[in-house]
């Protein structure tokens, strides 16, 4: 019965965030309530079904404590919010969100749920994002509903491109580690390589620099964090493909932009399903060709040399993308009425947005209430009252400045302390268990950078794989010794060819 009920809770906190990109991301009230009554549902059955429901580290604790104390934080703050809907939202949002955390650590303690969550969710990656795919590239039989805020950029079914364009990002990392993941099958390697190439394209057609950027920082981290030749060649390859791919849809602009008659649009569309089928097939054949290559010693599978260098060039990296992105978002400006619709990949270019102008308004108000903040929510009627151009904004567009302004100091610092914790557990996990804990750590980095710059956190379809991912590094973290652990020693040793060959301790991993 206990098993059961852990399968059971482990199949609906991976498939749950691909239902709820289907009903708007689970941004709107309904389909948000009744998720989180479901993982409160699944919290509850744990509790006796789960030998560790809770987490046993100091890292677990302060990333859920901090989580914990952000919701009690909103909720004290409807004292002082100036709407009471935009607040009980994000009251349920973050019951949610922690929720969902607690339930996860204690589901993915189990082996199997644990070696389940990189392949389920870029799986459910793949559904949502090859479902936006395919209203471009069969425009006659899957027709879908546009945003006119959307110019042309991939929004559905979640309806916002920048969101589409941090999941599709998310998957692609997770794609590109089952990929480089020698304990894998070779049909799921094969597959997830084949999978990150619609994965790269619908990154890209979101045209959200800020995903792009994050996505290649992600595959950057990975290959720190498992510095294998079979790891960064599927990173390579990832990248290779979406680049072509790319490349190819800028060429066709029914795919690119959706400009067109019907037909021109349908042409387009099968020109490019024709491209992305080829170069899906030629990335899954590769895999293949590389891994009889190994296996038959022609081509070797080991550590890299600059193995030991990755993770400060990876550290070095996410300093100057984090930078990089906040300045990037500094830059732009939009004195016009409305932002200017430009359309296709000249978006890439452009830095018309008001996101700097969300961001100047929120640090005043957080200037102004520095210790309370303005209330869960209150960002919508600060920017009213203080806009300096014409338009409507209900958030700030940045995680950590949401904190501030809507929490203030003492929301902000329960903040720290979750981010805090996630940082601890992720050293821990991959010192421990890091070719298990790589995917996560490196897709988790990708949705963090991300949601600096903007509002994933919002929108639930996008935040729960994030959430999931770190659920997962905290339950690596602290997994106990036990009958498996000698698979670490297996891995550090194994050798293609049946002779044993020290490697460095975890680097390495037993061929599909």
């Amino acid at each position: 019965m206990r098993r059961a009920v852990l399968l059971l809770a482990a199949a609906i906190l991976l498939v749950g965030p691909t239902v709820l990109a289907f009903q708007t991301g689970g941004y709107f009230e309904e389909p948000r309530l009744v998720a989180t009554c479901v993982v409160w549902a699944l919290v509850l059955a744990l509790a006796f079904a789960s030998p560790r429901p809770l987490p046993s580290s100091r890292a677990g604790w302060a990333a859920l404590g901090g989580l914990c104390f952000i919701t009690v934080w909103t909720a004290v703050s409807f004292a002082w919010a100036p709407l009471p809907s935009p607040a009980t939202d994000n009251l349920v949002r973050l019951l949610l969100y922690t929720g969902t955390l607690l339930a996860a650590i204690g589901v993915l303690r189990d082996a199997r749920a644990a070696r389940a969550i990189e392949p389920a969710l870029a799986a459910g990656t793949l559904v949502v994002i090859g479902y936006g795919l395919a209203g471009r590239l069969l425009p006659d039989l899957l027709e879908l509903s546009k945003s006119s805020r959307a110019d042309g950029r991939l929004e559905q079914p979640i309806t916002y491109w920048n969101a589409e364009g941090v999941l599709a990002a998310m998957g692609m990392v997770l794609c590109a580690r089952l990929a480089g993941d020698t304990s894998r099958p070779l049909w799921m390697r094969a597959s997830a390589l084949a999978g990150s190439v619609p994965l790269a394209l619908g990154a890209y057609l979101s045209y959200s620099r800020g995903a792009i950027a994050a996505g290649l920082i992600g595959l950057l981290v990975l290959v720190a964090a498992a510095p294998t030749r079979t790891q960064v060649r599927a990173a390579a390859t990832t990248v290779a493909a979406g680049v072509l791919t790319a490349a190819c849809s800028v060429a066709l602009p029914g795919v690119a932009s959706l400009e067109g008659d019907a037909g021109q649009r349908a042409t387009d569309g099968a020109t490019m399903l024709a491209v992305l089928l080829v170069v899906m097939a030629a990335a899954a054949l590769l895999e293949v060709w590389m891994d009889r290559g190994e296996r038959s010693g022609r081509l070797r599978a080991s550590t890299l040399a600059t193995a030991r260098q990755l993770p400060a060039v990876a550290l070095v990296a996410l300093g100057l993308a984090l930078t990089s992105l906040v300045a990037s978002g500094l830059a732009e400006r939009s004195s016009a009425e409305a932002p200017s619709e430009i359309r296709g990949p000249a978006r890439l270019t452009s830095v018309d947005s008001r996101r700097y102008d969300y961001w100047h308004v929120g640090a005043d108000a957080f200037v102004d209430h520095p210790i309370e903040g303005v209330g869960s929510g209150g960002f919508r009627t600060v920017w009213l009252r203080e806009r300096p151009v014409a338009g409507y904004a209900l958030e700030v567009h940045s995680l950590p400045l949401e904190m501030a302004v809507e929490l203030g100091l003492v929301g902000l610092a329960g903040f720290l302390l979750f981010i805090g914790g996630l940082c601890g557990a992720a050293a821990r996990a991959l010192r421990r268990e890091r070719l298990a804990a790589a995917g996560p750590v490196a897709a988790g980095v990708v949705f963090l950078l991300h949601a600096t710059i903007d509002w994933d956190w919002q929108i639930p379809a996008v935040t729960l794989p994030a959430i999931l991912l770190f659920a997962a590094v905290v339950a690596l973290a602290e997994r106990r010794a036990g009958p498996t652990d000698g698979l670490d020693d297996l891995i550090a040793n194994w050798d293609l060819n049946g002779a044993a060959e020290r490697e460095p301790r975890g680097l390495t991993a037993p061929a599909g």
